[in-house]
């Protein structure tokens, strides 16, 4: 068996990152920048309002309390430039100052008299006091957003207010999924027949893959046929997949047909078997034409772990991101493992009332058990070389996906 390092180091030697493509920035939510994004303009645009109040000039010198100052008019958001504005003018939150006028007293620090219009000042009010200069959030022509950047709502807002309508991405990986098996039934109405179990890894993979950004360009269910099995990817094929990840059919018994389609398909087998625990069968193989397949074991948490811990690191090389760090948390209580295997653990992430995080290794860790990774907000990976360890020892923690942190319980 391979060293899972090992493994992951010869995946990603067939990996380059894809070609940038331009996008609108409206629907670019988890993309990732393939280059930098320069402000065009400042923002605030302007000299603006923090407040409801009154806006004044005074040159370099505060204005004290006592003073009074004719009212002139008043400047709504929206109103355009005021020029040689004097004495005192009304003025609401975000307004355009008036050119000439340089701080805003609110409108609780004046008292207003009549005859003439006029305010009396309740409080010194010194230059630029309540004013939102210029560019104070971003210069024009600053980098706001660097390469490698995976789009987020928040970015989207900065952008927005920046007026950036398109934006450099990365292509995402068009990716296809073949769940094998004459067992499994995909409807959910369908009754089961003696021997036959629901597809639970083709719904699990539709909706984790797009999370870790690909395009799930084609999924369906074969046989246990290689014929079959080749048409399915033949179908995926023409579909765009650059990149074709199977469930099942890669251990050793009689069904387990995977590798030899991949040779009726002149694929290079670049390994077979990874010490690891669950997934132990795992297969990654390339096509003459470049395409990536990974051959994962049909066992639920053995997809779950295969396509956590190979699939999207081979997806971070494709989208130009860098390796992913791992967390490093205390282990909540002793946990005792087999040697010569790395083992992936589900496990949940808590934070007690002191402030510590810490990971809670689940019961239930068999590669049937679906319901603890239900139960689940992070894996715990424990190394080769690693035997019993103490309640306390720092472990590796990842999150549910390569763009997700681990969801944190209050313990």
């Amino acid at each position: 068996m391979l060293d899972p390092a090992e493994g992951l180091r010869l995946i990603l030697a067939c990996c380059t990152p894809l070609p940038a493509q331009e996008v609108r920035v409206a629907v670019a939510i988890g993309r990732v920048l393939a280059a930098p994004v320069m402000a065009p303009g400042a923002l605030p645009p302007f000299d603006n309002s923090a407040m409801d109040g009154y806006a004044l000039g005074g040159g370099v010198d505060p204005l004290v309390a006592g003073n009074e100052w004719s009212i002139e008019g008043e400047q709504a958001a929206g109103d355009g430039v005021r020029g040689n504005a004097r004495g005192a003018w009304e003025i609401m939150t975000g307004a355009r100052l008036p050119d000439g006028l340089d701080r805003v007293i609110p409108l609780e620090q004046v008292e207003l008299l009549q005859a003439p219009p006029r305010i009396r000042l309740l409080a010194d009010v010194a230059p630029g006091q309540n004013v939102r200069t210029a560019g104070s959030d971003v210069a024009a022509g600053e980098v706001v957003l660097a390469a490698g950047t995976v789009l987020a709502p928040q970015h989207q807002m900065l952008l927005a207010a920046l007026g950036v309508a398109r934006a450099s991405v990365v292509e995402r990986p068009r990716v296809a999924v073949l769940c094998t098996g004459r067992e499994l039934v995909d409807d959910a109405a369908q009754s089961l027949a003696p021997g036959q179990i629901r597809n639970a890894n083709g719904p699990f993979l539709a909706t984790r893959l797009p999370l870790a950004g690909v395009e799930l360009s084609h999924i369906e269910t074969v046989g246990d046929e290689v014929e079959a099995f080749l048409a399915a990817f033949a179908r995926a094929r023409a579909a765009g997949a650059r990149v074709v990840i199977s469930t099942g059919a890669v251990s050793m018994g009689r069904y387990d047909f995977v590798p030899q389609a991949l040779a009726c398909l002149g694929a290079e087998t670049v390994f077979h078997k990874l010490a690891i625990r669950p997934g132990k069968p795992l297969l990654f193989a390339r096509l003459p034409d470049g395409t990536l397949f990974f051959g994962l074991p049909g066992n639920p948490i053995a997809v779950a772990v295969g396509q956590r811990f190979f699939v999207e690191p081979a997806l971070r090389t494709l989208l130009g991101l860098p390796r992913e760090t791992p967390w490093r948390m205390s282990l909540a209580a002793d946990y005792a493992k087999k040697p010569r295997l790395r083992f992936h653990l589900k496990s949940r992430v808590t934070l007690d009332a002191q402030g510590r995080l810490a990971a809670r290794v689940l019961p239930g860790q068999e590669s049937y058990r679906i319901r603890p990774l239900a139960e689940a907000n992070a894996w715990v990976v424990v190394p080769i070389e690693a035997g019993a360890l103490a309640a306390g020892t720092l472990v590796d923690v990842y999150g549910a996906g390569h763009l997700e942190s681990p969801y944190i319980d209050r313990g």
